[in-house]
């Protein structure tokens, strides 16, 4: 591309829709949007939500809206608190109307199918209670199907408003100009035995039983999209409303949101931390189990990294807001959650072609039917009830929600569980997987420095020597000095101040501690100072390097003193992890820039295979990569889990890539799925949490088809009552929502 082909600039907005009612819905709007120029858009009929991208200047979140609207919908750009209130305010109407009509609807269709109770006349008690129901009560579908026509479209809600219709015309045709009071036959039983006449046969429970039996499944349904969204409304629920900040010298209480970089917050105990920052003042504990999973609180000092979201248990702190609103990695998880339910699978794609066509296709096989039994001179009352019957039944609400619901579940299941899923295509991948690529540092282990050994010469004492060193290493900053001095800490407490300090590099340092100079270091260091070091310690320091340790010599005296041997540890939980990923059948490869003794040793603690196969070292990024392009052109289905900027690439490669929370941003983003709390356990929760999503939608969308493959023709063939018909539709959705639910019940294997 030339300097001049500028490719030109993007924005991404979310809206809230309503009106949809069922995938034909989704798929006209997304269709209407589409059309636009320099305008590309996912519509999700499960969110009620469409995510669109658009070029500025060729269109605008206005001329989204008024695209929506002209389609004969309503939308408004999407902020969390609207889509609470507008699900809580549809479910309060779906609930009253659908209680008015059950209350005339269950005498309707007793009086009509008990003949015990049938009176004189009774055909007026019905078609009179029922008129309600197939009004108002059917007012939803009918305005809909209205709206739809004057477009030119069709939707599920064409079919329930034509039979419907249909339904009911006909039975108060029958009453009025018919012979249907000439008899007290149910109608139910006249369906059956049609040949005690010809319209005698009223279909008022009909009408009202379909309208009931669909305003249940709509409300089932509804309250299940819902209750599918919890994970993400309790997830987003979680940030704080306000911050405390410093300005001008004075405490301010502002919103959250409007909380800007480099702002100093005020944290005191108890309250959430209202943006990612570091601690400037202040000693503290941090609970970081919404974010991270991890139950044990974190202690945080003056110059450490804290997460937004995170609670402050004891304590006064300071903190400088470093990233803020939609930057925060608590606002980058719940945004990866809400894409990920927003994405589609290709099977759902193929389900959304169908429900556009599937409609106009139906009402061609309703007319067909209905011609079909009227030419062959059955009565015209099965005539209409074979072909009402195919309307209703037909309806492609299952097809609609097979994915979406599933994939709600799923991701809002897994983001409870401390696990981000990206995408849906993600789910088809993770079916293939068979070998697990783990970067070491960061991944397998800790990815800090920890002193695991300890060893003194004759006569020093452990805690004199933890004192002296740790004192001098207090004013290092380097990352073994650091782990010395937690040490120290820990075991001795307050550590005194250290004089004339020295940082030499690449050697070592050197300082006075109570008026002792000590000095500590690479054993170069003590050979430049003519420094004896005794057998026991030489000894320590090459047992430390098989190891693949890093041991540093600490002397004082004018001696050599106490070896210090630091090393990456492994996680607690790694061992574990590896051993559950192998019962999964997957071979797991341990991969490092560190040298071979580490990565052996690393290896041999988790359990896994030191062989060629299972275990590189020494590697460059790019290296990296090429070990898995190479594991994939062997014909292994790669999955990588890693953390830092140096994996970036890697797990771009690889099949499915994982990114472990406790990482880099960018190792975030070239990810799939994202372990929050950096626990290696999840990846094996996270695999089997996405094959069961998947496994899931799979069944959801088999069954919505084989119900229409095998319920159309029952209809048409007058097996099936269309009050029978329009309960088995409303079943098939509540089935979908309902299996997909059951994902609620996954649960942590450990």
């Amino acid at each position: 591309m030339s300097d001049t082909q500028v490719r030109p600039p993007i924005e991404e907005v979310e809206l809230s829709l309503r009106g949809m009612t069922c995938g034909a819905c989704a798929a006209r709007i997304q269709k209407d949007l589409n059309d636009l120029d320099g305008v590309e858009a996912a519509v999700n009929y499960a969110t009620e939500s469409a995510t669109v991208v658009y070029v500025p200047g060729k269109a605008s979140p206005q001329s989204l809206i008024a695209t929506v609207q002209s389609a004969g919908y309503d939308a408004e750009v999407r902020s969390d608190e609207s889509v609470d209130e507008s699900l809580d305010e549809k479910l309060a109407k779906l609930r009253v109307r659908l209680w008015v009509c059950v209350a005339l609807t269950v005498p309707v269709v007793a009086i009509s199918m008990v003949s015990a109770w049938q009176f004189d006349n009774w055909q007026w008690v019905v078609a009179f209670m029922s008129l309600p129901v197939v009004t108002w009560g059917a007012w939803p579908f009918h305005k809909a199907c209205l709206v739809n026509f004057a477009h030119k479209a069709t939707t599920m809600d064409t079919l329930i408003s034509i039979g419907v219709v249909a339904a009911s015309a006909w039975s108060w045709w029958a009453v009025i100009w018919g012979d249907a009071l000439s008899t007290h036959m149910g109608s139910m039983v006249g369906m059956l035995h049609s040949d005690t006449g010809e319209a005698h046969h009223v279909y008022f429970e009909v009408g009202a039983a379909v309208t009931a039996f669909i305003l249940i499944g709509r409300y089932l349904e509804t309250r299940a999209k819902f209750r599918a969204g919890d994970a993400l409304r309790s997830l987003l629920a979680l940030g704080a409303r306000e911050a405390v900040v410093l300005r001008d010298g004075e405490e301010r209480v502002i919103p959250a949101s409007v909380v800007r970089i480099d702002d100093v917050i005020v944290v005191r105990p108890g309250e959430k931390i209202a943006a990612d920052g570091v601690v400037v003042e202040g000693e503290s504990s941090i609970d970081t189990s919404m974010m991270t999973g991890e139950s044990a609180p974190r202690d945080v000092h003056v110059g450490d990294a804290v997460m937004g979201a995170t609670v402050n248990l004891n304590g006064r702190l300071l903190v400088k807001a470093t990233r803020v609103g939609r930057e925060t990695q608590f606002a980058t998880m719940a945004k990866l959650v809400r894409d990920a339910q927003a994405t589609k699978a290709p099977v759902q794609r193929i389900a959304d072609r169908v429900s556009g066509v599937f409609v106009p296709t139906v009402v061609t096989i309703s007319i067909g039917t209905l011609a079909f039994w009227l030419w062959r001179g059955d009565p015209t009352s099965d005539a209409v009830s074979a072909a009402v019957a195919v309307l209703i039944i037909a309806c492609p609400c299952a097809l609609g929600l097979a994915t979406p619901t599933a994939l709600m579940v799923g991701s809002g299941r897994a983001a409870q569980m401390g696990i981000v899923i990206k995408g849906v295509d993600v789910l088809q991948s993770t079916r293939r997987i068979d070998t697990l690529v783990l970067d070491k540092t960061g991944t397998v282990t800790t990815g800090r420095m920890e002193l695991v050994n300890l060893v003194l010469a004759n006569d020093v004492d452990r805690a004199e020597a933890l004192r002296l060193v740790g004192a001098l290493e207090h004013a290092s900053e380097h990352p073994i000095g650091v782990a010395i001095v937690k040490a120290a800490q820990r075991e001795v407490g307050v550590l005194p101040n250290v004089e004339a300090f020295e940082a030499l590099p690449g050697l070592g340092t050197r300082g006075v501690v109570d008026g002792v100079k000590v000095s500590v270091g690479r054993e170069e260091l003590l050979r430049q100072n003519l420094t004896i070091v005794p057998g026991v310690l030489k000894e320590a320091l090459s047992t430390a390097r098989h190891a693949g340790h890093t041991a540093v010599v600490a002397a004082w005296g004018g001696s050599a003193r106490a070896v210090f041997v630091v090393a990456d540890q492994p996680k607690p939980t790694s061992a574990e992890a590896i051993a559950e990923l192998r019962l999964m059948g997957l071979a797991p490869v341990l991969l490092t820039g560190d040298n071979e003794d580490t990565a052996r040793s690393i290896a041999e603690q988790v359990g896994i295979d030191i062989d060629d196969h299972h275990l590189r070292a020494g590697l460059l990024p790019s290296e990296k990569v090429a070990v898995v392009k190479d594991l994939q052109e062997r014909g292994y289905a790669v999955a990588m889990v890693g953390d830092g900027v140096n994996d970036a690439a890697a797990l771009a490669q690889a099949d499915v890539g994982v990114a472990m929370g406790g990482g880099t941003d960018v190792a975030m983003q070239a990810s799939d799925l994202t372990i929050v709390s950096g626990d290696l356990r999840l990846v094996a929760d996270a695999i089997r949490l996405s094959r069961a999503t998947l496994r899931t939608i799979k069944a959801n969308v088999f069954w919505a088809f084989a119900y229409n493959v095998a319920a159309i023709p029952l209809a048409a063939a007058g097996l099936m009552n269309p009050m029978w018909a329009g309960l088995a539709m409303a079943s098939s959705s509540v089935f979908v929502v309902t299996n997909s639910l059951r994902l609620r019940r996954v649960k942590l294997t450990h």
